[in-house]
């Protein structure tokens, strides 16, 4: 298995999910830290979500009472 002078598994190039140029090694899988940040800002702006999905234990059960009253 090939490797980078650090030791570390070379990665193959791949096309930078956000602007489709060629990723680099310093910010993969992404072309440059501006891709990166935009990346990011729509994980935090809600723009990605991963899916979940409600249990019915969860749905049907009632509120709890934490007793403060």
């Amino acid at each position: 298995m090939s490797g980078s002078a650090d030791g570390a598994p070379v990665k193959p190039p791949r096309p930078c999910p956000i602007c489709k140029k060629t990723s680099v090694a310093a910010f993969y899988p992404f072309c440059s830290k501006r891709c990166a940040d935009i990346d990011l800002s729509r994980w935090f702006g809600g723009v990605y979500a991963v899916p979940a999905k409600e249990s019915e234990e969860d749905a049907s059960s009632p509120p709890a009472d934490d007793g403060d009253e």
